[in-house]
């Protein structure tokens, strides 16, 4: 009876496998016959590209925002394209996405190219950045559209356009993770513990510990009937994405920004502009109070849905002595709003820019779902919001030296104490230097040197590697127990269920 199965099954696994290399061979012949039919120009664009990628490698100014993507150098990808691979059929949604991929690279070279020495321009055979960047989009723009008609590339584009997670799975191993877990485990709960009876005191109108700074942006609170009427008029692509002008931007994120109070006892709780001196050393001038801004996306059971970021720095998290493991020089908040289609707030979610200590604050239009594997970091909720009233904005209480959230509610939109600046978040990717040069805040590995912590040697079994230093946006890795990224794209869908109209 038993040989009578097998042979009829090691048969259908032969024939199945003689159909697989037979499709794999007929891809693979398709790819390569895409390839020898790509003309002089598309292969001269590749070499130029190609060139340009390999300067910037040797000069350290790889900008790690988004992933490039082997074989399709004049695209990257974030994880939100990712999420479209399978989901971008027909021509014009085909289109759209490369196009966006297209953006994501040009933003990329930009930057690239302006923290680019200018000695390394003769090796590009460009008199001047503006001439290479006007190449880089030429480029890009031909080799787009000869993909566009080259199925076989378009296959492995889907196949490819992917975002690798922000964990070292070796780490893990090494770190017996599965143990190791355990002692991590009760360490997170009790921050938990500590933030939700931090937010109850704030909660009970107890007078601050320490003197309070307030921080408010300046200019007048849009209207939420101009909010709506912004998000209206957006034009969408095939994939349904909004687009913003650079103003309707500006005023989105201007509707939204946050009152901070700010405990202060020295200058390491000051808001500021961060800086690079010319050997890379980072600080933050608090001379000139700053908070920077960035659009961005989500995904909600494929719809797509605007989400408003603020990020703010200080000059340090000071340490408490010599053997504290969270200080070190550089901290900050990121604060996020993801907004209903008609412009009103969902749900905001907040880190510090090492992609530590995960907050999320639901409105009433945002119900919690239960976590999947209880043992995981999911979705902590130390406070939930009432609906922002229309005069109102979100008030965000922060505490001395750690910079730990403290509370966040609803408060006037008046402005108080000192008003900060709104800047675009782009900014930090091309920082200027003594003497008209540039260097991005975040090194090729998307990381902030000079701001490691300690911290790093003890938490890596967790496999977030350089834990506790700050990070560029796209890298923040936010959960020590399971995996989780602050821009995953399904990342509030899988824990909240929303109320979109």
């Amino acid at each position: 009876m038993m040989r009578m199965v097998f042979l009829p099954l090691r048969a259908c696994v032969v024939a199945a496998a003689t159909v697989l290399l037979a499709a794999g061979c007929a891809s693979f012949d398709a790819a390569r016959r895409d390839i020898a039919q790509r003309g002089a120009d598309d292969r001269q664009c590749e070499r130029w590209l190609a060139a340009f990628d390999a300067v910037v490698e040797a000069a350290g100014v790889r900008d790690a925002g988004a992933t490039r993507i082997a074989g399709f150098q004049q695209l990257r990808v974030d994880r939100f394209l990712a999420s479209f691979r399978d989901s971008a059929t027909g021509d014009a949604a085909l289109a759209a996405w490369l196009e966006r991929m297209r953006e994501l690279d040009r933003a990329a070279r930009a930057a690239e190219l302006s923290n680019l020495p200018d000695a390394a321009l003769a090796s590009l055979e460009v008199a001047a950045k503006a001439s290479a960047l006007d190449r880089v989009d030429a480029c890009g723009r031909q080799l787009t559209a000869s993909d566009l008609n080259a199925p076989a590339r378009i296959a492995a584009l889907r196949a490819t356009a992917q975002v690798p997670d922000d964990y070292a799975t070796w780490q893990r191993a090494l770190g017996l993770y599965p143990l190791t877990r355990v002692a991590f485990s009760a360490g997170v709960q009790r921050w938990h513990d500590e933030a939700v009876a931090a937010f109850r005191a704030a909660g009970s109108g107890a007078p601050a510990a320490q003197p309070v700074q307030s921080y408010s942006p300046e200019g007048t609170k849009l209207s939420r009937e101009a909010v709506a009427e912004i998000m209206r008029g957006a034009v969408r692509d095939a994939l349904g994405v909004p687009s913003f002008t650079a103003q309707q931007s500006a005023r989105l994120l201007g509707a939204y920004a946050p009152v901070l109070e700010i405990e202060t006892t020295g200058d390491y709780d000051r808001l500021g502009q961060p800086r690079i001196d010319a050997r890379a050393r980072p600080s933050v001038d608090t001379s000139r109070p700053v908070l920077f801004g960035r659009v961005a996306w989500t995904r909600y059971h494929g719809q797509t849905l605007v989400q408003l970021v603020y990020t703010g720095w200080f000059p340090e998290r000071p340490s408490d002595g010599a053997f504290d493991i969270l200080g070190g020089a550089l901290d900050g908040i990121v604060l996020r709003a993801t907004l209903a289609p008609d412009g009103e707030p969902l749900v905001y979610d907040a880190i510090h820019p090492c992609g530590c200590y995960h907050m999320f604050f639901p409105t009433p239009r945002a119900k919690p779902l239960a976590a999947p594997d209880p043992d995981d970091e999911w979705a902590f909720v130390p406070a939930s919001l009432a609906a922002l009233p229309p005069d109102a904005r979100i008030r965000v209480r922060v505490a001395t030296r750690t910079h730990y959230l403290l509370d966040v509610a609803a408060g006037a939109a008046g402005v108080s104490g000192q008003s900060y600046t709104l800047a675009d978040e782009e900014e930090l990717r091309a920082l200027p230097l003594p003497g008209g040069a540039t260097r991005s805040l975040y090194g090729p590995d998307g990381l902030v040197a000079g701001s490691e912590r300690l911290e790093r040697f003890v938490f890596w079994p967790m496999g977030v590697p350089s834990a506790g230093t700050m990070r560029q946006w796209g890298r923040h890795s936010t959960a020590f127990l399971g995996r989780r990224h602050f821009d995953d794209v399904d990342l509030i869908e899988r824990r909240f269920r929303l109320e979109l109209e």
